[in-house]
């Protein structure tokens, strides 16, 4: 690409500052978003309905009735509206109802009190229930706020500020300090730092210059940048997170089917009880009407299963909303409970314990040349390549400084290398399966000690090329994928929590071996097919239970989607891997996979913890009822208020 091609603007009056959009809130418990809430709202007003009516009830009784009509319609609207939706629609039984059904009954036999308090902390575990699905939206998909909406396209010099829609690959945009960047693509000209946190969870600005990637929804820093578009619209990193998100609202946990389930049935079998207790005793035991409807009334407040209801979704609602701010996304509440019970994780090798970006490792030269002018040569030549081999060839002579030559008559010669002229003469650079051919030449030694020196650099772990010129071996070249800094580490912390870890590669086993050894990982299968990676994952699953595949590549793809928990990498990984993922890491940090396998665990803790409890109180205010005798309002207070602990329980996560 030339610099001329693309017109660039001068003025300086296209760098003035815009105002720096909003990054997502961050604070571990927002009072003003709570109070927000319509539904805490609702219930606050109903509360103060509620004392207004008691104090009203000692100067005029129908004033104080008036009143608690007036906070039970408050408080109990939204409830009431949901519970005769579910009636009606799916024509079955809720909490709701059964809330509304107690509350009113209470009325009914002139317990106004006591029903608008039932209304009340009904209210407030709901307003409570629904913060939490808020918090954790917003954290999902705060980026969402940052959609960009228009881009500044450079043509032929002119600036034209148009839709993000009519971007198309290629276009050259402007990018203002402060502003969003709008689309995915590569910085051509500028220098500025970049606030990735939004989707990378990253909280130190990165800086980016010419050649760095940047993604739609960052925020620019201090620094204008010139872009060119390398993702459609709907192609952006930005554009599959809020599909993930889409997919993670719609996506609910198995133990939360069940609850759903049993509620729809406990709630038929509490109505049935409290219908019985309504209608048998004064038959049976021959107790008075009003004694027995007070009774059923305590046990249809009691007996609701609201705590149990409220133990799952805020607890797992909170860890995936933590997760996201340190950018993990999960497509659901299923993967979290599925990754609680890991037992092994399998990582793909290239770009996921490795850089992905081998590096020249040994560059050697034959007696008779000069070590810079070959390296100058061999970098030459692969300059006319794209192979990430040849690449790394070419960086490797730019940090050294050396200056390239003119190259004729390229020619890449499949499955073996590339070859050319330089100077008038033919040089070769490609696999070293030449040494062992009869057409190379040179003394028998020196041969011997090309392949020696193959041998050695292959046991090494490392991708070995030779360089040819004519039919005479002039040096050789080792190349190896490195190691990314926290490989090990992740290793380390998954194996302390008595996860096994296992990787996975079609690489050569001498190269897996010698990462096993740097990683430290427990299992290692090297010289792998896309369908053998699925194999060996299925065998994982029989032999250990649930498995974890981490990877980056197309193909990693149908082992991701094999696995229990399919992890994708995001920042470099392939478009297929990240739409078969369960979870994606957005900043490619794979030591958060330990952390992350821990907060699940830890949700499914308190989930446990909440369910138990919830059980408990049910059943300890059932038998107070039936044994001894409770008064409605304690009644009410240790039903709701159960249910006020379970959610806040599950709040803890957040921090």
């Amino acid at each position: 690409m030339q610099a001329t091609s693309k017109h660039l603007p001068q003025s300086k009056t296209l760098f003035r500052s815009s105002k720096r959009p909003q990054l997502p809130n961050r604070r571990k418990f927002d009072v003003r978003a709570v109070m927000s809430n319509s539904e805490m709202q609702a219930a606050i007003g109903s509360g103060i309905l509620m004392l207004i009516a008691w104090a009203a009830g000692g100067w005029s009784e129908i004033a104080s009735v008036l009143l608690y009509v007036i906070s039970y319609t408050v408080g109990g609207w939204i409830k009431a509206k949901e519970g005769v939706e579910t009636l009606i629609k799916d024509r079955d039984l809720d909490v709701n109802l059964l809330m509304i059904a107690a509350a009113l009954g209470a009325a009914s036999i002139g317990y106004w009190n006591e029903g608008a308090m039932l209304i009340f902390i009904f209210a407030l575990s709901g307003a409570l229930e629904s913060y939490t699905m808020e918090r954790s939206k917003k954290d999902i998909s705060s980026l969402m706020a940052l959609k960009p909406a228009t881009a500044v396209r450079i043509e032929n010099g002119a600036m034209n500020e148009i839709t993000i829609d009519q971007l198309i690959l290629g276009d050259l945009l402007l990018v203002r300090p402060g502003e969003l960047i709008p689309a995915d693509g590569k910085v051509y000209r500028g220098e500025s730092s970049v606030d990735q946190a939004s989707i990378t969870g990253e909280s130190v600005p990165v800086d980016k210059f010419a050649g760095h990637e940047v993604f739609a929804g960052t925020v620019n820093g201090e620094g204008p940048l010139y872009i060119e578009v390398t993702q459609s619209a709907e192609n952006t990193l930005f554009a599959k997170i809020i599909k993930m998100v889409e997919e993670a609202e719609l996506e609910v946990p198995n133990s939360q089917r069940f609850i759903k389930r049993l509620e729809s049935i406990y709630a038929r079998v509490v109505v049935a009880t409290t219908l019985a207790l309504v209608l048998l005793p004064p038959v049976l035991l021959d107790w008075n009407w009003g004694t027995t409807f007070y009774k059923a009334m305590v046990f249809l407040v009691v007996a609701s299963p609201c705590a149990l209801v409220s133990s799952i979704m805020p607890a797992m609602l909170s860890a995936i909303s933590k997760s996201a701010r340190r950018g993990i996304l999960f497509k659901g509440g299923v993967h979290l409970e599925n990754m609680a019970r890991t037992s092994i994780v399998a990582f793909d090798k290239t770009g996921t314990l490795t850089e992905g970006a081998p590096q020249v490792t040994d560059f050697i030269a034959g007696g008779e040349y000069d070590r810079d002018e070959l390296l100058i040569i061999c970098a030459s030549l692969e300059n006319m390549s794209r192979h990430p081999l040849a690449e790394a060839i070419v960086r490797k002579a730019e940090d050294e400084c050396l200056v390239l030559r003119g190259v004729q008559e390229t020619k890449s010669l499949t499955g073996w290398g590339i070859e050319g002229q330089i100077d008038g003469q033919h040089w070769r650079i490609g696999k070293t399966n030449f040494l062992d051919t009869e057409t190379v030449e040179g003394p028998a030694h020196i041969l011997e000690y090309w392949r020696a020196l193959r041998q050695q650099l292959e046991d090494e772990g490392k991708t070995v090329s030779i360089i040819m010129e004519g039919e005479k071996v002039a040096g050789m070249i080792a190349l190896q994928d490195t190691v990314r800094p926290q490989a090990e580490a992740a290793v380390r912390k998954l194996q302390a929590l008595g996860i096994k870890v296992a990787m996975l590669t079609g690489d050569r086993a001498a190269t897996a071996a010698v990462i096993a050894r740097k990683t430290g990982v427990d299992l290692v299968y090297a010289d792998l097919l896309p369908e053998d990676k699925v194999r060996y994952i299925k065998a994982m699953r029989e032999t250990y239970g649930n498995v974890v595949m981490v990877g980056d590549g197309v193909n990693d793809a149908p082992a991701l989607a094999t696995a229990t928990v399919g992890i994708g990498m995001g920042m470099k990984g392939s478009g297929a891997a990240l739409e078969i993922a369960d979870v994606v890491l957005m900043n490619d940090n794979i030591e958060e996979i330990a952390a992350t396998i821990s907060l699940a665990r830890r949700t499914q803790r308190i989930v446990k913890q909440n369910m138990i409890f919830a059980v408990s109180v049910i059943s300890v205010l059932i038998l107070s009822n039936f044994l001894q005798g409770i008064a409605l309002p304690f009644g009410v207070i240790g039903h709701e208020g159960s249910t006020i602990l379970v959610i806040l329980n599950g709040l803890r996560l957040l921090r």
